[in-house]
């Protein structure tokens, strides 16, 4: 499997505005878990996780940092305007992936600046 290709398509579907599209890189019980919050395990509750991304920022955009292989760690900046408050939100965080024998996501640990996420939106 080419990691780089899949975090690639994977940035894309989070740009996509297609919640269920993010949930097709994780493993049919695969799990989306954010800074140490309840981890959202199946493809329907780490769509309903990505849908509440997408409508709070429904000019999200993901960039693709860096990808570290071995093991494979994701790294983003997620860019977009809160809906909520009209604020213009910049946050990086990683995703540290546990890969199933089929390819996918198995588990994913991820993790961001919740306080300096809470200043820009407002909150």
């Amino acid at each position: 499997m080419n990691v780089q290709d899949f975090a690639e398509r994977y940035t894309a579907a989070w740009c996509s505005e297609d919640p269920a599209r993010v949930a097709t890189f994780f493993a049919e019980d695969g799990s989306l878990q954010v800074n140490d919050g309840t981890p959202a395990v199946g493809r329907e509750a780490i769509a309903a996780v990505a849908r509440s991304f997408m409508t709070d920022f429904p000019d999200l955009q993901v960039i693709l940092d860096r990808l570290v292989l071995d093991p494979p760690e994701y790294h983003w900046t997620l860019v977009g305007t809160h809906a909520r408050t009209g604020r213009p939100v910049r946050v990086s965080g990683v995703e540290r992936w546990t890969m199933s024998a089929g390819g996918q996501i198995a588990r994913s640990l991820g993790a961001f600046d919740a306080s300096d996420y809470a200043r820009q939106v407002g909150a």
